[in-house]
């Protein structure tokens, strides 16, 4: 299995939904897609070997890819989608659900962000009522001057843990801890146009857009950087984007229409040799 299959929980989510049984999920047969991307669905200069498929969240994903030259993908919508399946009953917001959840656009492992977080909080204060919550990936959560920016500004500042590397460390119900947080607000938003706006909105959280989109330290420009996001898609893009606006983006990008059946899942994945959880 690619590492980059475990990152987030997303393999265990994937054999939770395909019935099998709990403990470390067996070998996903090809590459998953992790996060919502504007290229063909990986990570600049993965070592794809050949033949082996690569699992995406959409059509869009597709198409681009067999632009590049790509081959061998299997459209099955976002490890996301298959969480909201085994969770029914997180369908509804939490009763008390107030305020706005933001992620400031992070970096990890091998690139840093480059960018002021006062400014983050002064976008937020300008366009946010009710109660802050600031989620902070791990590496800078890690940091207690990152931290310290958020907290004195009067914000509830925290993580939902580590996504893992390289088979390590990873948390296995980051996502559930995610659907959890989002569910005990009303809103969500970022300074970038991400995963986790695209979550919230898919159930029914109001998105927003804004702020210093801060710098990716060594990004590279085959991505398009920010200035392409912005080009494709304007309407997304902004402090408050109409739900429902927001709602045909997100089915399309998450791959709603294209979510696959517990067998279809251990088909793909040859995993139809494991045991069925009982």
């Amino acid at each position: 299995m690619h590492h980059a299959n475990h990152f987030y929980g997303h393999a265990h989510v994937l054999a939770k939904y395909a019935g099998l049984g709990p403990g470390q999920p067996p070998s996903i047969w090809g590459y998953l897609q992790h996060g919502w991307n504007i290229l063909d669905g990986f990570a600049y200069n993965t070592a794809f070997v050949a033949g082996m498929p690569k699992f995406v969240w959409s059509d869009t994903v597709r198409r681009r890819g067999w632009s590049m030259g790509l081959r061998n993908y299997v459209v099955m919508g976002a490890a996301w989608l298959y969480l909201l399946e085994l969770h029914p009953e997180l369908a509804k917001p939490a009763t008390d659900a107030a305020g706005t959840i933001f992620y400031p656009f992070h970096g990890w492992e091998g690139q840093n962000v480059l960018g002021d977080h006062a400014e983050i909080v002064a976008s937020i204060k300008d366009h946010e009522t009710g109660p802050i919550t600031v989620c902070l990936y791990w590496n800078e959560y890690g940091n207690e001057a990152i931290r310290r920016v958020y907290t004195e500004a009067g914000f509830r500042v925290i993580t939902h843990g580590y996504r893992g590397l390289n088979w390590r460390n990873t948390d296995a119900d980051f996502l559930l801890k995610q659907l959890q947080e989002l569910r005990r607000h009303r809103r969500v938003a970022s300074n970038r146009l991400s995963s986790a706006v695209l979550y919230g909105a898919s159930i029914g959280l109001q998105p927003g857009v804004y702020g210093d989109p801060m710098l990716l330290e060594n990004e590279h420009p085959s991505f398009g950087g920010q200035a392409r996001i912005k080009r494709l898609w304007p309407e997304m893009n902004q402090p408050y984007v109409p739900l429902e606006l927001a709602r045909q983006f997100t089915d399309a990008e998450l791959g709603v229409e294209h979510v696959a059946g517990p067998a279809e899942i251990r088909d793909m994945f040859r995993w139809n040799s494991t045991k069925v959880a009982s």
